[in-house]
């Protein structure tokens, strides 16, 4: 299996609702894409202070290397990051084997 993280940063001016139509999107695409097994997301919640600034978090589990390269091109990730990138000031994206 593979896991895919993301550690999001949005734009000062991101609406509440723009946020939330993104999670959206990530809460539905498990059932668009085949080889996705988990998708979770949450708020940063962390008192230590040292998320830089990164306040949302993305982990999507897939079933194997062949999945996430099947996830990468595909028309509803290019959906979703149409989405996302107006919205973004910056992420991090992080992949590594179970």
């Amino acid at each position: 299996m593979i896991r895919h993280v993301l550690f999001i940063k949005f734009k000062a001016d991101a609406t509440a609702e723009a946020i939330s139509t993104c999670f959206n999107h990530f809460d539905s695409i498990k059932s668009k894409i085949a080889g996705i097994e988990a998708v979770e997301w949450g708020v940063n919640m962390s008192k230590e202070g040292r998320n830089k600034d990164y306040t949302h978090c993305v982990f999507m589990t897939f079933a194997d290397e062949a999945a996430l390269d099947h996830y990468i091109p595909h028309p509803d990730h290019d959906a979703l990051k149409a989405q996302l990138v107006p919205i973004l000031e910056d992420i991090i994206v992080f992949d590594y084997a179970l």
